[in-house]
Order: structure tokens, then C-alpha cells, then sequence
């Protein structure tokens, strides 16, 4: 159980809430609606902690910047600090992974976890962001720390077009530094149907950090430095009586364009890692990702509401060559010095059916049911030499869920559920890598089903006063590429391999919210156990396997926001967590999670005025403090030393549009970023970006 090691940070929270509260009137507050269980409810009946990030917030963020990992930290101080890289990672939610989504499709690959689900899709065409909090089965596999579902942007009610364009650099060098961006959608209703179309165009360059040195370039594991990508993006729908059909399509690419080279650093001598002009061997990492979703919804199909999804998703990633040769990748049969590199490939067909009946036989009971299927087909290939790496793995999934709502107590809402899900895993017979010492593994299609539930309740104490609790079991596949590609032992079988056994966690949250027309503010408690969980360890190598432990997190979550006058917004929003896991396999848990499974503690703090009705401002400030990691004997294995960075941005209306200026890290704060501390290496010693300027002009017409 958490143990309240940080009393001090306590009395922070203490002390910016409580006279705060006495200062707001119970004004009346607009309800929000959320997608998060799986048809539109109002928040108020959730219960569980939902953050939405609105198309002002997002807008506002990537003014600063348009990395998404960023922006879900600086809003949400539990997911971790971005590693400012096209990888992603060891970047979690409330310490474990979360299930990317776009309209409802799944964007992570849990088969074979390759770190590139944060870079989909462009943030100019996402509306809006919806992040639920914690482990849950209410979109399937995979969401063991919560659910990012990005929402794109809907057709217009009658033509409009949008021309976004902007620029960034720093000092150090102007041109190698820079920036540049340029999207355009095009909308329009025309009867009873509607369209919107976009397409987003984008270069960057290299980054300089608080010394106005060259970051150090991540050729293999993928570089959103020195980068290009574009995305093509359609919605379209018809309507008629009650009912829409609806498909949308997505098509990203990024692919970094190889000019610079990585140079090593000195982890023990605090030298960060750099990077030169030179040329690099073979294909640049890039992600290439299509989407496609069609969407049928009846508000009155035999007396209940009918969702219909049908989706798939297309993912390769593939991760540029190192300068030397990786051991990993070594085989006689192509000589000593063989340079190659990896490409991970998932392809997923599935189906989402929801029914909702509310008000069931006119009793104050409402249902949520339905079934989802998917197929996914996921394997790892090295491109230079057509090895096998990851076997194709064939995972077929069906779940049916039952989930109830009951509101015949006034102002009380309790909520249950139940899915079961029934999984089948086919690998056929495969030889690992001659480093593993090219050994023969029999296929086999071994089968696994788990019945998930969750009960929550949520309690209107007030009109500002609300009380909620929940508990909840999520369900996942293990990295199954992970553990199959590195089995260097002999006479195994996919069928009995013990590591392949389903990722349970369990997840409960106790909360309070206060929420006025001047003041929102949000405290939680959360723990989030697994009984044989799923950890990274990085080898000599450097690549990471898995690890199956029991693994047990706990934490706080807090955000405020106070409308101190009618121009002026104050945010708060603070994290911590710990995290253990045991080491020694005897069902205790007894060292420390390290940075790359659990995010550090920090407090992201804003100021938000309106100078006039053309001049809007922010003034933000993100900590992160610091941090050690202690192994079973309560050596200290790890230690973090946190940072502060400062980031203001304006926004002025003219020129028929608006124009934005911002500045990221506006003190030029030198430091290495958290994922770098956390798992020292000298090739990937980064430190972070340092004073950036960004300009941006926006039109709607």
C-alpha cells in the first residue's frame, strides 16, 4: 500500500486546494460528455479518473511544440516525460502501458511492442484527446495502464477550410535547427451528407540542448530529428432518420532522413551523447501507418442504440541500421561484420459491436453490451538479410461484455461489469537467430480465456461535490516478440513456453471532486497490481527483454484549475507513484521499478490570461523532482535528478487568423532527460532540447 513518503508535497496540495475552495461559489458547471465507456455518458457518472484534452488545450500545446508524448505530459503529470525521440518506449501511464486508439482503433501492438504507437498519426487532424486513468477491458487487449484514444476532427456543417502553417529554430543555428509545417483540410455538408478532408506536411531538424550542443541522434530506435512526414486524412459520413454511416481513413509517414550520425557519449563521465554529418547504412527508421474505420450507428434499433465498428490497421515500423555491428545480428553465415536492421509489421482486422438500452423494462437500470473480435498478425524481420527475427504470431481474440448502470438512488451512480475474453496464439515452427544459438522451437497455438470485471460507483454529494471508487481487471498479451525471439535454450515449444501466460492487472481508485464555474479540482489514489506482470530489462546489447514478475503500483493523482478573475486561470496538476516488483520470485514484492516501467513524481504548473480580447498568454512550468532506486538489499541501483523547464506561448488574432509565438525550455535548462538517467548508456546519453522558438499562423474560411 502506498506509504505517503512525501508529506511535503502533501502540504503543497493541501495548501493550493483548500483556500481555494473557500474562495469559489457553486456556479453552475457545463456537463461533459466522454466516449470513455464505449458509447457518450456524462463524466459526472464515470467513475474513474478521465482527463479530455479540448482542441483549445491541444491547439495551445503545439504552439510549443507538436510532439504528443509532450503534450500528454504537460496536461497529464502521470504519463511519463516524452523521450523527445520517434520511440516511445518506457513511456506508461500510471506505470504500465496504455492502449493507443484513433476513433476507437487500436494503434498499440502488444505482440510485439516495438515503442512507436505515440507516432500514429499528425496531432493537426486529432479534435481532441480522451485519457482514461488506469487499468481497464473496456476497449480490449492491452490497456493495462488506461486508454489515449485520439479523436479526429468532424465535418463542418457547411464549407470551411483551414490553413495551419508554422516554423521552429533555435539560436545556436537557424537553418539546421529549423522547423517547418503545413496542413490544410478542406470541409463541407452537402444534404444529408458531409465530408472533411486534410492532408499535413512536415520537416524537421536537429536539436540543440541548454549547452548548444547537438542532441545525440537515435539512428536505430528511430529519430523525430532531422525527420520528414506527411498525413493524408478523410471523414466522411451520411445520415438519414435515425441513423449514419461513416468511414475514415488515415495514412502517416515518418522517416528520418539519415544526415546525421550518432557519436557515443560518457554516461559515467556525464558527457551526453552528440551526433555529426556523415552517412548512415541502409533505410532510415521511419513508421508507415494506415488506418481505416467504418462506423454505423441507429439511435432506435429495436428499442436500444447501435454501434457498429469495423476497423484495420497496417503498422510497419522499421529501425535504422547502428554504425557497427550489433552482436545480437551476427551469423557466420554472413561473415563477422554484418550491419543490418529490423522492421516490426502488425496487421489487425477487428469489429466493435455496442448495444445500449437505457431505462431497462422502465426500471432506473441501463445496459452497455456487445462483442468485440480481432485478428492481428504481427511479425519482426531483419530487411537486409530476409531473417526472421519474430515469427509470424497469428492472435485471434472474441470478448462479449455486459456492462450495467443503476441510478434509482438520487444523486448516486453504481456501475458493474463483465467481459470474458477467449484468445488463440498460432506460431508456427521457427529457428531463432544464430546469436541465440539457432535453436529449433516447435510451433503451436496455445489458447487462453480470462472473465474480467469491474465495479464502480460515483456519488453527487453537492452540486460541486462528487465521491467516486472503482475497481477494475485488465487483460493483455505478454510482448510475445520479446519473449520468442530470444529463447536460446533447446527442445522448447511455443505450447508450453511458461512467459507467454496473459498479463492481468488489477486496478482500484478511490476520488473526490470539487468542481464550480470557477474552480475544478480532482484528487485520486490508485493501485494497480499484477500478480505476474511484465517488466524491461536491458541486456549488455542494449536491447531490452521481458521480464514476468510480480509487480505492484501505487499512487496519487492531483489537478486543479481556479478562474481567479475573469482573465486569469491558474493550473496544478502533481503526480507520484511507487512502484515494486519481486525480484527473487517468492511472491514479494521487494526492489524498486526503474524509470523505464514507472514515471517519475513532478507538478506541472499554469498560468492562463487573456490580455485583451486579441492577446491570450501561458505560462507554464513542468518538475520533475528527483529520484532513487533501490534493488532488494536497498542498494541504490539508479539515481534520477530532476529538472525544471519553463514554457510560454501567446496567441494574437490578425490577419483574419491567429498567430502564435512560443517558446519552449525558456530558460535554456541543461539536463538529460529522464528516460536517459533512468537506463544509462553511453549511446543513448540524451540530453533534452533547450530554448526552441515556434511561430505559427492559422486561418479559418
Amino acid at each position: 500500500m502506498y506509504r505517503f513518503l512525501r508529506p511535503a508535497r502533501l502540504l503543497l496540495i493541501s495548501g493550493v486546494l483548500v483556500p481555494s475552495l473557500g474562495m469559489a461559489a457553486e456556479n453552475e458547471v457545463e456537463e461533459v460528455f466522454v466516449s470513455a465507456s464505449r458509447t457518450e455518458r456524462p463524466l459526472s457518472t464515470i467513475p474513474n479518473t478521465v482527463t479530455v484534452i479540448n482542441a483549445a488545450e491541444l491547439e495551445q500545446q503545439l504552439s510549443i511544440q507538436d510532439d504528443l508524448s509532450t503534450v500528454l505530459g504537460n496536461l497529464i503529470p502521470g504519463f511519463s516525460p516524452s523521450r523527445q525521440k520517434m520511440t516511445n518506449s518506457g513511456e506508461t501511464l500510471r506505470g504500465r502501458k496504455p492502449l493507443y486508439m484513433i476513433d476507437g482503433v487500436p494503434q498499440s501492438n502488444p505482440l510485439r511492442d516495438g515503442g512507436r504507437e505515440g507516432n500514429t498519426i499528425d496531432p493537426s487532424v486529432i479534435e481532441r484527446v480522451e485519457v482514461l486513468h488506469g487499468a481497464n477491458a473496456i476497449h480490449g487487449m492491452g490497456a493495462s495502464g488506461g486508454v489515449i484514444n485520439l479523436i479526429t476532427k468532424k465535418p463542418a456543417a457547411r464549407l470551411e477550410q483551414n490553413l495551419r502553417m508554422n516554423t521552429g529554430f533555435q539560436t545556436e543555428d537557424v537553418g539546421e535547427s529549423a522547423d517547418y509545417g503545413l496542413s490544410y483540410s478542406l470541409s463541407n455538408r452537402v444534404g444529408d451528407a458531409d465530408v472533411i478532408a486534410g492532408i499535413s506536411l512536415r520537416d524537421m531538424g536537429v536539436a540543440y540542448d541548454g549547452h548548444g550542443q547537438i542532441i545525440g541522434a537515435d539512428n536505430t530506435q528511430g529519430d523525430t530529428m532531422d525527420s520528414q512526414s506527411w498525413n493524408g486524412f478523410v471523414k466522411t459520413g451520411y445520415d438519414w432518420d435515425d441513423q449514419r454511416i461513416e468511414l475514415m481513413l488515415n495514412r502517416y509517414e515518418i522517416e528520418n532522413k539519415n544526415n546525421w550520425v550518432s557519436v557515443p557519449g560518457d554516461e559515467s563521465e556525464g558527457i551526453p551523447s552528440s551526433a555529426v554529418k556523415g552517412e548512415i547504412t541502409g533505410a532510415g527508421a521511419k513508421n508507415e501507418v494506415t488506418a481505416i474505420s467504418l462506423n454505423y450507428t441507429n439511435e432506435d434499433f429495436l428499442g436500444h442504440k447501435l454501434r457498429l465498428q469495423g476497423f484495420s490497421q497496417d503498422f510497419a515500423a522499421t529501425y535504422g541500421a547502428e554504425a557497427v555491428p550489433l552482436a545480437t545480428f551476427q551469423d557466420p553465415a554472413y561473415g563477422p561484420n554484418l550491419i543490418d536492421q529490423s522492421q516490426n509489421n502488425s496487421e489487425k482486422l477487428g469489429m466493435k459491436l455496442t448495444l445500449v438500452k437505457n431505462e431497462l423494462a422502465n426500471l432506473p437500470v441501463n445496459l452497455i453490451y456487445g462483442v468485440d473480435l480481432l485478428q492481428d498478425e504481427t511479425w519482426q524481420e531483419l530487411i537486409q538479410t530476409g531473417r526472421a527475427w519474430v515469427p509470424p504470431s497469428h492472435y485471434e481474440n472474441y470478448a462479449p461484455y455486459l456492462q450495467a448502470e443503476f441510478t434509482g438512488v438520487d444523486k448516486l451512480t453504481l456501475t458493474t461489469g463483465v467481459r470474458h475474453e477467449k484468445s488463440t496464439l498460432d506460431v508456427d515452427d521457427f529457428t531463432t537467430l544464430a546469436s541465440y544459438g539457432s535453436r529449433f522451437v516447435e510451433g503451436g497455438s496455445p489458447d487462453f480465456s480470462e472473465t474480467l470485471y469491474n465495479y464502480g460507483g460515483t456519488y453527487q454529494i453537492t452540486s460541486a461535490w462528487r465521491v467516486f471508487a472503482n475497481y477494475a481487471e485488465a487483460f493483455s498479451m505478454p510482448d510475445v516478440g520479446r519473449v520468442l525471439r530470444g529463447i536460446n535454450r533447446p527442445d522448447q515449444s511455443v505450447e508450453s513456453f511458461l512467459d507467454l501466460k496473459p498479463v492481468l492487472t488489477e486496478s482500484t481508485e478511490f476520488g473526490v471532486e470539487y468542481k464550480t464555474g470557477d474552480l475544478t479540482a480532482e484528487l485520486s489514489y490508485y493501485t494497480s497490481d499484477s500478480d505476474f506482470g511484465e517488466r524491461l530489462e536491458r541486456d549488455a546489447d542494449g536491447i531490452y527483454t521481458v521480464q514476468r514478475e510480480k509487480t505492484e503500483i501505487d499512487g496519487i493523482e492531483f489537478s486543479t484549475s481556479w478562474a481567479a478573475t475573469d482573465v486569469d486561470l491558474f493550473g496544478v496538476r502533481y503526480a507520484e507513484a511507487t512502484g515494486r516488483y519481486d525480484s527473487n520470485k517468492d511472491g514479494e514484492v521487494d526492489a524498486d521499478l526503474g524509470g523505464t516501467n514507472i514515471s517519475p513524481d513532478r507538478v506541472n504548473l499554469s498560468w492562463d490570461r487573456s490580455w485583451s480580447n486579441i492577446v491570450d498568454t501561458r505560462l507554464q512550468a513542468n518538475y520533475l523532482f528527483d529520484r532513487e532506486v533501490e534493488n532488494a538489499s536497498g542498494a541504490v541501483i539508479n539515481e534520477f535528478d530532476g529538472y525544471i523547464t519553463y514554457d510560454l506561448s501567446a496567441t494574437i488574432a490578425a490577419f483574419d487568423g491567429t498567430i502564435s509565438l512560443a517558446v519552449q525550455n525558456l530558460t535554456d535548462e541543461y539536463y538529460f532527460t529522464y528516460y536517459s538517467q533512468s537506463s544509462p548508456n553511453d549511446i543513448r546519453n540524451f540530453t533534452g532540447v533547450g530554448r526552441s522558438f515556434n511561430l505559427g499562423y492559422h486561418r479559418t474560411f
